[in-house]
């Protein structure tokens, strides 16, 4: 099955910035959101942020304003800029495609996931 691709990821200092790219597979029926979680060893994996395909955004709280989500739509893209890191944003930022396929009952919602970028946050 097809993957989103992520890219972006790297090594930065604290207060510096990072942007993330995902290119979505695009082969959904009817994509409903694109989003960023991130997930450290040992930990649940948790929402950074998302953006439905009506351009509705949702933010982690801990991200205080410093990331910003936006998506291109017709190129299947999705970017997560972000400022101000701080060691605490080490993680592997993973992205998400959700939305619906066809199913012999119907619809079915799917959820594809990226592999994920690692970003590295030194202080």
């Amino acid at each position: 099955q097809a993957q989103p691709e992520e890219s972006g990821g790297g090594s930065v200092q604290a207060g510096g910035s990072l942007r993330l790219f995902c290119r979505a597979t695009g082969t959904l029926f009817r994509r409903v959101k694109l989003g960023w979680y991130r997930q450290v060893p040992g930990k649940m994996r948790e929402m950074v942020a998302t953006i439905t395909t009506r351009g509705s955004q949702e933010y982690a709280d801990f991200v205080r304003g410093r990331f910003t989500i936006s998506s291109d739509n017709p190129r299947n893209e999705v970017v997560l800029q972000m400022t101000r890191l701080e060691p605490e944003d080490t993680a592997s930022y993973s992205c998400l495609e959700a939305g619906q396929v066809f199913s012999p009952t119907g619809y079915a919602d799917v959820e594809l996931w990226g592999r994920g970028t690692l970003v590295t946050v030194t202080s």
